[in-house]
């Protein structure tokens, strides 16, 4: 039997259909199971041992539905059910099973405020989709397969951090679903050990300005009065842009506990079963996406009236006041 699981995007939805495409390829007998996704995210799926052939949408889908047509697909699974999916489908003209997007009852929930969701994470939707095949959840939660070439080596660290720390991933595509500045600075204090910020090119600078305002001097009125504040008894590694995915999982690995936003990083560090501290702003755990079969603790505002405001994020807070994430409370203890 040949199967086709279809997700384009992003980095934390491709993580979460890891059950899916492991307990397929041990469950089924003689299955060939290829995955299609965008050319951005192949370094997700290349490394995974239970999937036989990668298929990349580049800049046509039409030249991935010519490279598709070949295989003869016993069956498509789409996992990420829009447009360009349906067209796939249609052109491959072979059976297919998808699951629930549960748009409506999020729409209710986001314009509304009335909560029609199911209580079920989305790794249990995706497998409710393939149920008919036989296929049953194990007990190993997410994969996520780091190449030898991108493990970090402690040594690689500044002296500081090789006895140990906190990564946190700062970045989301989103700024709703990011801390202010000042609030990212207030968490790295309360740490209260070695932290590493993770994240991509785009969050170079405020992870520079989190550094630097850890190190001796501050330069703003801002930054001294928080400096007042604060016991800044917390040192600070700016990670950001230094690092590939791979070599940021690495990292989150070996860290002792994970702070981050809800983003992919947050799923890459439940795949690799840590502890986390999740961070929610406009959007909301109940919309089935929080950190799947590992421990976590939640951070979030409930008593705003307008959240969550998008099912997605927003750069900017549309009502100006950016509520749930100023106000929220960290309240959490780590272990030595």
């Amino acid at each position: 039997m040949k199967i086709l699981i279809i997700r384009f995007s992003s980095i934390g939805d491709i993580v979460l259909t890891t059950p899916v495409v492991r307990t397929i390829k041990k469950q089924l007998p003689e299955v060939e199971l290829h995955y299609a996704t965008k050319s951005e995210y192949e370094g997700l799926v290349i490394t995974n041992p239970y999937i036989d052939k990668v298929h990349l949408l580049t800049d046509s889908l039409s030249e991935l539905v010519k490279q598709l047509k070949p295989e003869s697909f016993d069956l498509v699974i789409d996992l990420h059910k829009n447009l360009r999916t349906t067209i796939i489908k249609w052109r491959l003209r072979t059976k297919y099973k998808s699951f629930s997007k549960l748009n409506w009852q999020k729409w209710l929930l986001v314009n509304l405020k009335v909560n029609q969701l199911p209580n079920t994470h989305i790794v249990d939707r995706y497998m409710e989709a393939v149920q008919d095949l036989g296929v049953k959840m194990d007990d190993a939660g997410l994969d996520y397969f780091i190449p030898d070439k991108d493990e970090v080596e402690l040594e690689w660290l500044p002296a500081a951090f090789q006895k140990g720390f906190v990564t946190f991933a700062i970045g989301a595509k989103f700024g709703t679903k990011r801390l202010p500045i000042e609030r990212m600075i207030e968490l790295c204090d309360q740490i209260n050990k070695p932290v590493i910020l993770l994240g991509g090119k785009m969050d170079v600078e405020d992870g520079e300005r989190i550094e630097r305002f850890f190190q001796k001097s501050v330069e703003s009125e801002f930054e001294k009065q928080l400096a007042q504040e604060l016991g800044k008894k917390t040192i600070v590694f700016n990670g950001c842009g230094k690092f590939n995915l791979n070599q940021a999982a690495s990292l989150i690995r070996q860290s002792q506990v994970v702070f981050t936003h809800d983003t992919g990083l947050m799923h890459i560090a439940a795949a690799l079963g840590k502890t986390i501290y999740s961070i929610w702003g406009n959007t909301v755990p109940e919309f089935g996406m929080y950190p799947y079969r590992t421990s976590f603790t939640i951070f979030e505002n409930n008593k705003v009236g307008c959240r969550p405001c998008s099912k997605i994020g927003f750069d900017q807070c549309p009502k100006g006041h950016f509520k749930c994430m100023q106000n929220i409370t960290f309240d959490f203890y780590i272990p030595d």
